[in-house]
């Protein structure tokens, strides 16, 4: 692929090596309990989205780094197995950036994050990468790096999509750089100071994003779907009943399926629907990249509901 190229969604953002135990339980401060056999996943909520758009279909760029060790072999190989160009991942003298993650028997997950080489992607990296019609961001690399890329991409006429996870502020210039703002309830919460618990308050929270700059929120609301709000309406779309194994991963298949099927020119309510459906089916295996539904999976999964 040449890099002169308009992709059709740029990823930049983080790579890591997820480090996966099952457990029966979380562990206690101070405890000790016996899991299962550990799984080194390839994970990165920027390398996860990239794949996750990929195998909906979508001409996908990955742009950030990656360690001079024995995990970014296994990250970039990865990549490149599921179609993602991967011309502008740097290798890093840092440490390939890692995931702690432990799933316990509801699925449910609990993660500590080694930043690694993703905490060194900076203005470079971001200059010298090819134009696209989505860009996807995170906040697994430096804000002021995210905010550049933002700054960049939106002068393009590029749709700026950010998934702000992990939770942390935002800064007033960023948000309104944002096209579609994608946050999960605790970190609605977090960037309003309002309390987000059901489907009223996630609305009036997304509310209150608008006022500053946002276009559209999309609301991540688990096993209750999503809730769309724009300036003139709020529109909850109910997800789907699937049997829960691993929650890794579900809210960046959400964001691939949701920026891909925008790229079909589906309404954002399809778009939304679509996602939920990404979503649920990657809830249904553990890890995260190999948990992400292909095209193909999703559209059988969609006919049988």
């Amino acid at each position: 692929m040449s890099d002169t190229q308009k992709y059709d969604i740029i990823v930049i953002g983080s790579l890591n090596a997820d480090l996966v135990v099952r457990s029966p339980r979380f562990p206690q401060p101070g405890e000790t309990i016996s899991g299962g056999d550990l799984l080194t996943i390839p994970g990165g909520k920027g390398a996860n989205q990239a794949v996750a758009s990929a195998r909906q279909g979508a001409n996908v760029a990955m742009i950030g780094r990656v360690g001079k060790d024995n995990f970014a072999p296994l990250l970039i190989e990865n990549l490149k197995s599921n179609n993602v160009n991967t011309s502008h991942v740097a290798q890093d003298d840092s440490a390939t950036g890692t995931a702690i993650i432990i799933v316990d028997a509801n699925g449910q997950n609990s993660i500590v994050l080694s930043p690694g080489a993703n905490g060194k992607v900076d203005f470079h990296d971001i200059d010298s990468a090819p134009d696209a019609k989505i860009l996807l961001l995170q906040f697994e690399i430096p804000m002021d790096s995210v905010l550049h890329a933002a700054r960049r991409y939106k002068a393009n006429g590029t749709t700026v999509i950010l998934n702000p996870a992990p939770a942390r502020q935002i800064p007033e210039a960023l948000l309104t750089l944002i096209d579609i703002l994608v946050p999960n309830e605790s970190e609605l919460s977090l960037l309003t100071n309002m309390p987000v618990t059901d489907v009223k308050s996630a609305e009036l929270a997304a509310q209150e994003i608008l006022k500053r700059g946002v276009k559209t929120v999309i609301v991540t609301l688990g096993s209750k779907g999503a809730l769309v709000v724009t300036g003139t309406q709020a529109t909850q779309v109910d997800t789907y009943k699937v049997e829960v194994v691993d929650t890794t991963a579900a809210g960046d298949a959400f964001i691939g399926g949701f920026a891909s099927a925008m790229l079909n020119n589906k309404s954002l309510e399809e778009s939304v629907r679509y996602g939920c459906a990404c979503g649920a089916l990657a809830t249904t295996k553990l890890g995260a990249q190999p948990s992400l539904p292909t095209k193909e999976e999703v559209e059988r999964f969609m006919s049988l509901q």
